[in-house]
This record gives structure tokens, C-alpha cells and sequence, in this order.
């Protein structure tokens, strides 16, 4: 693990691999750059993968936010992934990116076009953002209390590691061939706990923000980067019905349902999250 300093901030990074094409990897809520930990060595050669925690995840610095969260939006996170790739002197690359990572990266793409070519979105928060009811914000209070049910809820983004019964019932018990998924969502879990509160509530709040202002989902026509947008069926956290609209809006995206897979194939079937990263990436000129 190392760190860059970006403004005020200290950013925690990984990179896999060596090679003219470069990939940034752009994390979701609640998580970090070990999301990738277990696909990253299946990626093709001639990839340099880069995946950087955000402020206030995994090893990054965890500023105290704001009470009005302005310092965790997700126009913040997409300005220190920016000045993150100035700082490691990439001056274009591609990106993948999961979850709320997604619409990060779409910040960033409005803000540079030029500097960026493919994208590689697995279950994103499309630009349309998600409007998040009070009761559902003050639910991530009840997370931040109990380890227990953050974990049977972050269960849920990875159903297919786990008994299914034990998903209903609890506690969420891992499938006998989880393998090393079973220790790496448990570190997941403890990283969780760290997180800052810009995070637990920030992101919520800036996601409502986001889709309440509707100027990210008014701008997918104009989005001509091409888009490889991977969904699994069993996600229960993003509707298939954004992931259509931004297939039908924006001039070059592609869909691709696959069945038997929650929010997380990075983590639920690393391998096979590994086959779509290296067919979108793999091979490119630069």
C-alpha cells in the first residue's frame, strides 16, 4: 500500500500490473481499492491497473466532514481522483469503476473529456444518482452500530458467496467454495468500521443531491465515451431500469445482464469480473 499526497489529503493506492494502457479503478460506498484484490491478477497483460481509495475510505486520509458534507460530494471525490492522476503523471487512461464509483467517474469525464477513453462500469450509480428518503438515511446509523447487521447487509451485495437461506435468516453463512472470498469479505467488513462519517452519511446525501438536481442525467447524450455497463441480476442495490436509460441515452453504451451475480462480481466471481475487465481493456493500443 501507497500513499499520494493530494492537496491537504494523503490517498492510499494500489497498482497491479505494467503497461501502456493504464485503468483507474474507482471504488463504491462503504468500500475500497481491496475490492479488486482477488480479480486483479487475472487481468491481461500490458494493463497497469491503479485503484485509489477514496477520502475518508480504506487507508486514505479521513478528513472530518463538513455539515453540509460539501467536502465528501461527489464532485470532491472526482476531483481528488483527477489531481490523484496528475500527481502519478497519467495524463489519459481508462476506468473502471463499481457502484457509486460510477457516477464518480461521470464527474470526471464532464470535467476532462480528453483524458479519458473506455469505461468499465460493473452495478453503477448512473448519473440519474439515487434519491435516498430519510428513512433510509438513518437506516446507515443503524449500520454504523451494529457490526452485525452492517455485515448481513453487505451480505446482500454479495448473495452468491453466501447460503441462502442464511441471507433471510441470519447470520450470513458463506457457500463451502467461497474460498479466499470468505477472509476477504470479513477485511471488508472491518474496513467498513473505519470509514468517516463523511462516508456513512455524506454519500447518501450527496447521492440525493445528485438526483434531486437531475444536471448529471440531463447530460448522458452528450457522454460519448463507450460504456460497458455489467449488472448482475441478483443486485438488490441499483435498478436495471437506470442501467437501460443510460444504454438508450448515451451514444455509445452496452448492457449486459448476467445471471446468478449480486452488486459485487468483483468480489462475488473475481474471475469472471476479470474476462469482461480484460475483453474492454485488453489489447487496446494505449
Amino acid at each position: 500500500m501507497r500513499k499520494l499526497r493530494v492537496g491537504e489529503l494523503e490517498l492510499a493506492f494500489r497498482e497491479w500490473g505494467e503497461g501502456d494502457t493504464v485503468v483507474l479503478f474507482i471504488h463504491g460506498n462503504l468500500a475500497s481499492k481491496e475490492w479488486i484484490e482477488l480479480a486483479a491478477p487475472h487481468f491481461p497483460r500490458g494493463v497497469r491497473t491503479i485503484a485509489i481509495d477514496w477520502r475518508g475510505c480504506g487507508d486514505s486520509d479521513k478528513p472530518d466532514p463538513l455539515p453540509d458534507f460539501s467536502n465528501y460530494s461527489i464532485a470532491r471525490h472526482a476531483d481528488d481522483m483527477l489531481a490523484a492522476l496528475d500527481v502519478l503523471g497519467v495524463d489519459f487512461c481508462h476506468l473502471a469503476t463499481h457502484s457509486t464509483g460510477g457516477i464518480i467517474s461521470t464527474r470526471m469525464i464532464l470535467k476532462q473529456p480528453g483524458r479519458f477513453g473506455r469505461v468499465f462500469s460493473l452495478s453503477p450509480v448512473g448519473p440519474q444518482g439515487i434519491d435516498f428518503p430519510p428513512e433510509k438515511t438513518a437506516f446507515f446509523g443503524e449500520m454504523k452500530k451494529s457490526r452485525d447487521l452492517t455485515r448481513q447487509i453487505m451480505a446482500y451485495t454479495a448473495p452468491s458467496l453466501f447460503v441462502p437461506e442464511s441471507l433471510v435468516e441470519g447470520p450470513a453463512r458463506f457457500r463451502p467454495d467461497a474460498g479466499a472470498r470468505g477472509p476477504l469479505f470479513e477485511r471488508i467488513i472491518d474496513q467498513v468500521f473505519a470509514v468517516s462519517d463523511g462516508i456513512w452519511f455524506g454519500t447518501p446525501d450527496t447521492l440525493t443531491k445528485e438526483a434531486r438536481s437531475g444536471a448529471l442525467a440531463a447530460q448522458m447524450g452528450s457522454i460519448i465515451h463507450p460504456h460497458l455497463v455489467v449488472w448482475g441480476m441478483l443486485d438488490g442495490v441499483i435498478a436495471e431500469r437506470d442501467l437501460k436509460e443510460m444504454a438508450e441515452r448515451m451514444p455509445d453504451c452496452r448492457f449486459i445482464a448476467v445471471p446468478g451475480i449480486g452488486h459485487s462480481m468483483n468480489l462475488e466471481a473475481p474471475e469472471l469480473y476479470a474476462g469482461f475487465f480484460g475483453a474492454w481493456f485488453g489489447g487496446l493500443p494505449f
